[in-house]
């Protein structure tokens, strides 16, 4: 099966530290949608996803609203339908978190979408 673009962007990143802008903080409602973040939510900056958007990433382990962040690229919540995977970065606390644990973070706003874990 052929990789999505997204995908093949996102795979770079695993395993690696990555510095985030949060435009979307823990407890923010999302602008156009009802929703509210129930993680921390941005982008890697200096990139360019399939959508023309930067990446976008999950920032999970740090249960306060932040505006900038550094962690660890431990998976990517992959859209076999949707060429817009996220990556899901990690303070070094949440490093050992497993896949139900992120499931869990991410279902805010992934229950809209068909969705999987991706990991090294």
């Amino acid at each position: 099966m052929k990789e999505t673009k997204s995908l093949q962007l996102a795979r770079e990143y695993l395993g690696k530290e990555v510095a985030l802008e949060i435009d979307r903080p823990l407890g923010s409602k999302h602008p156009k949608h009802n929703f509210t973040y129930e993680a921390n939510y941005g982008f890697v900056p200096k990139t360019k996803a399939p959508d023309g958007e930067e990446i976008d990433a999950y920032f999970i382990g740090v249960n306060k609203p932040v505006r900038a962040a550094k962690g660890k690229c431990i998976a990517i919540v992959h859209r076999p339908k949707d060429d817009d995977d996220k990556l899901v970065v990690v303070s070094p606390e949440a490093e050992g978190i497993g896949n139900k644990e992120i499931l869990r973070a991410v279902h805010f706003q992934e229950r809209w979408f068909e969705h999987e874990i991706l990991r090294e």
